[in-house]
Parts: C-alpha cells; structure tokens; sequence
C-alpha cells in the first residue's frame, strides 16, 4: 500500500478516534478565520500530492517532489503579503496553496495538477515542467534542488532599497516589499547557501538594506542521510547581521506567530532573518523514492504518528475552532476537488514539437520607454573636460569602454554595474575607472569576494525591473558560479513560458595572450561553458570601437529583448595600441580607435569584414588582431586575405559569416579557443553543411596556458596562421 494512502487512512482514523498527536495547546494572535484557511491550504496540499502520485502511478502525471510533512508553510504564507516574492523549495505546495487563496482569480487544484499532467494550459511553465510558480502570487518558477536560488534573493531584497533611490522603468516590488525564500535543512549546507547568507549577513551588517527572510524548512533528512540534530540551529542562531527564530513546523499557532514576527522585523529593521521551522517528511523524498530501502520502518512511522495536519486539526478542535466533523468535511472536499480535477487535467493538451518546447527559451520583447537623449551639460559634468578632450584623439579598448559603459548609464538609469573591485579601484584594469565618482555606489556596487552572489546579485535585482550588468574578473573565475547562469538565469524563461526573464549583461574579461601574468587563472582561453547554455548571447569584440558599440546592442538586446548576454573582452588587446612595428621600431597606431558617436552600434549578427581577398580568415578576438598580421605576410606572398570578425559567438552569425565569404575560393578557421569544445567546432561543421568551399582550422592546443616566456606558445600566433593560410592555399 502506498505510504501516501496509510498516511491518508491514518488521519481520518485517528480525527474520528479523537486520538490525536499531543502538543502544546493553541496559543497566539492567529485568529480564528485565518487558522482554517491555513488549515483549507495544508489539506488541499495534502491532497494535491496525494493526487499527483496517483497520476504518476497511472503514466498520467510525472516526476514529482511531495510537499506532505511541510503543511506547515501555508502558516508562512499567511503571515506574508501576496506582493512579498517569495522564491519557494521544492516542498512549498502549501505555502502557494495558501497564497492562492489570498490572491483573487487564481485556481490553485486546477494550476498546480495542469503542472502536475504537464499540460501546454499549466499557467507557469506550459508544461515544460512539474515546478511550482506562478505569475500572479509574485512566485517566480524554482526548479532549482540545491539552494541556487538563494543568491538571487539576496539580489532581489538588495534591489528594495536601491529601487527607493533609483526606480527602474519596469519595478515590480513595493518599496516596503520583502523578498522570502525557503529551502531544506540539507541545502543549507551547501556552499550556494552558505555564500547567500553570508552574502545577506556581509550587508546587513554594514546597516545597508537587506529586506530578506530566509526559511530553513529542517525535516532532518537530505534524501537519506540525516542532518545532525541541532546542527541548523547551531549554524545559524548567531550569525553576525542575521536575526535567527524559530518555531515548530508542526504548530500552525506557533508557526504563523513566529513568521509575523520574523516578517514584521524584516519589513522593520530592512535586515535578513532566518525562520527555522522543525517539521517532518512524509512518503519519501520524491515519487519514485522508496524510503525503505534506506530507513528503518520505525523512523518513518514515527513521522507520519506526527502528521502536521493531525496536529493542525488537534488545535483546531482543541481552540474550540472547529468540530472534528468540520475538520474532516474540510479534509474530504479537498481530497474530491482534487480528484475531479485530476480527471480534467489528464485530457487537457500536452507538448508536442521540438518548436513547442523550444518556444519559451528565447524571452519575450517589453515595452520600453523611448530615451529622450542625455543632456549636453550632464555628459560634460560626468566625462569631464580631460575625458571629453581625449575623444578628439584614437584610444585603446579599454578607454572606449569605459566611456561606452558611462553614456549607457547617464542614458539608462536602470543600469547598474557590480562586482569585485569594480567601485574605486575601477576595476583590475581600469574599465570601470570614475564609474563610482560619476554615479555613486549605488549604481556602481563593489561586491564581497563571491562569483555566486554576483550574479545572484544581479539576477535578483533584475527580478525588480533593473539591468544589471555584472562583472567577473576573470574568465576561470565564472566556473566558481557557472549554474547561477546555466541553472537560474538562462533557464528563467523557459520554465516560465517566457513570464519571468533575467536580462543582464555579464561582462567578463578572458581569453589569454597576457605577457608574463597569472598563467592558467588569468588566461582561460575555453568559452565552451558559455557556449552550450541555451538562451545566451555571447558577444566578444576585438577593437576599441566594435566594443564600445557593440556594448550599446548588448544593453539594448537586455533591457528591450530581456536577454541574457555575455560580453567577453579580450584583456590583451584591453591596452593594444599597434597593429604593426616598423622596422626602425616606430609604432602605428593602428589598434586604437576613435570614440564612436553614442547613437552607434553593431546589431547582433553583424560580422566585420577587412579586405576582399579570396583566402578567408573566420575568427574572432585575439585572433582577429593576430589575423591581420598575418594577412600582411600573406600579401607579401601573394596570397590575398578577407578577414572576418565574427563578433558574436552564440548565437553564431551564421548569415552573416555567408555573406561575408560570398566570393571567396578557401576559408580558414582561426579560434583562439582550445581545439576541443571550441567554436572552431561549430564553424567547421556550418561551413560543411551550408558552402563546399575547401576550409580548414587553426586553434589552440588542449591546454593550459603557462606563465612566462611560454605564455602563447599553446595559442594560434600570426606566424602559425600565415603558415596554416598557405598551406590551405596552396592544397597540402
């Protein structure tokens, strides 16, 4: 018999018995009315997972994370406003059970078994996923498992605050609002939780806004291995800048008691606290796990004897709040409305088409209001007269995209830059220099030293209506917080059907040829984690003028198109100034570039082309700059060179790279990238599918890369480019 339908006979048995689990008598400020509207969300929570595991059993319903045990969480709900966003753990079917009630229109049985059939009608993910969510009670869809979405709400309660002083265009929370998440007592231990919370604590502590309740749900198991007893409260009840309470799960009066009062402190004080609930789990850890296997008989029934909905009816009866009659009438018209409604579901369309799913990974367009320009005297004030003077004369890269990132932010005030070292320092080289001086720290955040709440950082805050754009210091450094990209950001659509988007640009600087500095950590020259993660613009320019417009797309394509979009900049051509030396050791200059007008940029998919030759060279950063010293050898062979910039690295300007080598008789692919996993890879195989024109590749070895002399000895270099190009040519 099904642990679910023992735990269902039991409760009905012992309601009418009257041999309830004991406890501590209702006590507190909830009022009557309120405590059976917690009760009417546990039991159709209850039902609706009692449900879901008979559609699995059927092959009606899928995989599937039971909430049974953490009924509990209705009591959060009701302590909080429908407007607080919470970020939910995967066992918070109560609590959205709850908050539908409080929200007028919404249809929680029908929504959540719609999710639960994978129905194209579920209302959240189009049934693209079994995930709780919903639009209309501020839940954004969480289908994390291991705590990756608390960074974001250390963003998302970070951005209250900041939304008081800078109000983004498209702002979603009150200015009083607080932002909730909830997770297991094991992901509390993981080091994404671990550096949220300490993340949340970092700030609160320098008495900056933080209006963040975190809730440990501690059922003291993490799938089978238990979590120490007392371990939770030991971790947490003394955390600088973190005001801990707790109460018993179990005990709606307790709970709801303790979560106003976590969230009136909250709402107060704009610090973080952290509500430890104890609670139990019921059935197991999901549909298909078979608790037995693992556990004594005696520890799960000694669960289920403290089912929280025995204990909620106890205190119900015993409060004199309702009958046990009442109770069970409750119980019984949710279990029926679950049933009927499960009928319907089944019947309702699923997805088909490969387009049918893929539909929602690309987020929708908004509604932007049309910049009226900046003022003359406002950009004066915030260049300079030194910087605006320098405009007259070519720069470097670094200079065009300091100057790119400050007309973006006099024009959008919604954009705000953070990261490591990014405030006074300027950054490690200098790209974000006067940033901070021309407009102030809290548009220009320097951060603690985590990659996750970075990103977190800035997913949260574009949850409320900014555009944020990151910076990580280093590309190596990303692989510290791929999976707030890979797992949050970049998924946040699809799972959504395109309801909640995470537009940012996520500036990086990569790649390698760095002279003499920081081998492999600071020269990492793979994208290939980048690559394959759906949805995501990456974009990598090669000169000075290219970033600065090309930056300009890639706040336009966050803040209109609501994408997410990797900016990649080359740190060694950061200071290039040379394309060429003469012989007699004078410079040319030819790697710098003139400021480009404001109102200029470069459209995604727009590829660069210099020369008309009939060998095409397809590459992209340091290899463009490299590329072009070697067309000069080749020229001086005879051998003439197109060479073609691709810009954009995903999604692959695939018109754009035809058009260009439209004429030409070879193409060579230059990838700066290792030869696996590169997007040399990727050309090749277009180039073999869509032209018959002989091609071949130069990249990087599958290496490392080395401090000192040998720094680019694994990477293409303009010798090893001209050689591969001649031997292309000339057919050996």
């Amino acid at each position: 018999m099904d642990r679910a339908d023992i735990v269902h006979e039991a409760f009905l048995e012992r309601l009418t018995s009257g041999a309830l689990p004991g406890g501590a008598a209702a006590d507190g400020p909830l009022a009557a009315d309120e405590a059976v509207a917690i009760f009417r969300a546990q039991c159709l929570s209850r039902n609706l997972d009692r449900r879901s595991r008979k559609m699995q059993a059927a092959g009606q319903g899928y995989y599937t994370i039971g909430s049974s045990g953490h009924e509990g969480m209705a009591a959060v709900a009701s302590a909080l406003r429908p407007d607080d966003m919470a970020f939910l753990h995967y066992r918070d079917g109560a609590f959205q059970t709850r908050r539908s009630a409080q929200v007028p229109g919404t249809t929680p049985a029908w929504d959540m078994l719609l999710s639960f059939a994978t129905s194209v009608e579920d209302p959240i993910s189009g049934g693209r996923h079994k995930v709780l969510g919903s639009k209309a009670l501020n839940i954004p869809p969480q289908t994390s498992t291991i705590a990756s979405h608390l960074p974001k709400a250390v963003g998302a309660a970070y951005s209250v605050g900041l939304a008081k002083r800078v109000k983004p265009e498209h702002q979603v929370l009150q200015d009083d609002s607080i932002v909730m998440c909830s997770f297991g007592d094991a992901s509390s231990n993981h080091s994404t939780a671990q550096g949220a919370i300490n993340t949340a604590c970092w700030t609160s502590f320098q008495s900056v806004p933080m209006p963040l309740l975190f809730v440990c749900e501690d059922n003291g198991i993490g799938i089978s291995t238990r979590t120490p007893r007392g371990w939770v409260a030991a971790n947490y009840e003394n955390r600088p800048g973190l005001k801990y309470f707790h109460a018993n799960g179990l005990d709606i009066y307790d709970t709801w008691r303790a979560a106003r009062e976590a969230a009136d402190y909250v709402r107060t004080q704009k610090k973080p606290a952290f509500l430890h609930l104890t609670l139990v789990r019921l059935y197991g850890h999901a549909g298909s796990d078979m608790q037995q296997t693992y556990l004594s008989k005696d520890i799960f029934e000694a669960w289920e004897a403290e089912d929280p909905l025995m204990h909620s009816a106890r205190l119900l009866r015993d409060a004199g709040v309702l009958s046990a009659d009442e109770i069970k009438a409750i119980y019984l018209e949710a279990e029926a409305q679950c049933t009927r409604v499960a009928e319907q579901v089944v019947t309702r369309p699923r997805l088909k088409t490969a387009e049918d799913v893929m539909a929602s990974i690309i987020p929708p367009k908004r509604d932007c209001a049309p910049s009226n320009g900046v003022a003359v005297a406002d950009r004066e004030k915030a260049f300079g007269k030194s910087d605006l003077r320098a405009m007259n004369e070519p720069q470097p890269m670094s200079r065009l995209i300091n100057w790119a990132l400050t007309d973006l932010m006099l024009e959008h005030r919604e954009i705000a830059v953070m990261g490591e070292d990014v405030g006074q320092k300027g950054g490690v080289y200098g790209v974000t220099q006067k940033l901070c001086d021309r407009f102030g720290p809290d548009r220009v955040i320097d951060t603690l030293l985590d990659e996750q709440s970075i990103l977190g950082l800035a997913i949260g805050m574009a949850h409320n209506g900014f555009v944020p754009m990151p910076e990580i210091q280093f590309l190596a450094y990303l692989h510290n917080a791929e999976d707030q990209i890979r797992g949050e950001a970049a998924t946040l659509s699809f799972f959504s059907n395109g309801q909640y988007t995470n537009p940012m640009v996520l500036r990086i600087a990569g790649l390698g040829y760095q002279k003499g500095f920081g081998g492999h950590f600071h020269n990492d020259n793979s994208l290939a984690v980048l690559r394959d993660i759906l949805g995501v613009i990456i974009a990598c320019p090669s000169h000075g003028a290219d970033a600065a417009k090309m930056l300009r797309e890639c706040v336009r394509l966050a803040r209109e198109e609501q994408r997410v979009v990797v900016f990649v900049e080359p740190i060694a051509l950061y200071p290039m100034r040379d394309l060429h030396d003469a012989k007699d050791g004078s410079k040319d200059g030819a790697w710098m570039d003139m400021y480009p007008a404001p109102d200029e940029k470069i459209s995604l998919g727009e590829v660069g082309v210099t020369g008309d030759g009939s060998l095409a060279i397809v590459t992209y950063g340091n290899g463009n700059y490299l590329s072009q010293q070697a067309a000069k050898t080749l020229a001086d062979k005879g051998i003439q060179t197109r060479v073609i910039d691709i810009r954009w690295l995903a999604p692959m300007p695939v018109d754009g790279i035809l058009a260009a080598i439209e004429g030409a008789e070879k193409v060579l692919v230059v990838d700066e990238c290792r030869t696996t996993g590169s997007q040399s890879e990727a050309l090749l195989s277009m180039l073999h599918e869509r032209c018959d024109l002989p091609s071949a590749r130069l990249a990087a070895e599958d290496s490392f890369i080395a401090t000192g002399p040998a720094y680019a000895a694994t990477m293409p270099s303009a010798d090893s480019i001209a050689q591969a190009a001649i031997k292309l040519w000339e057919g050996k």
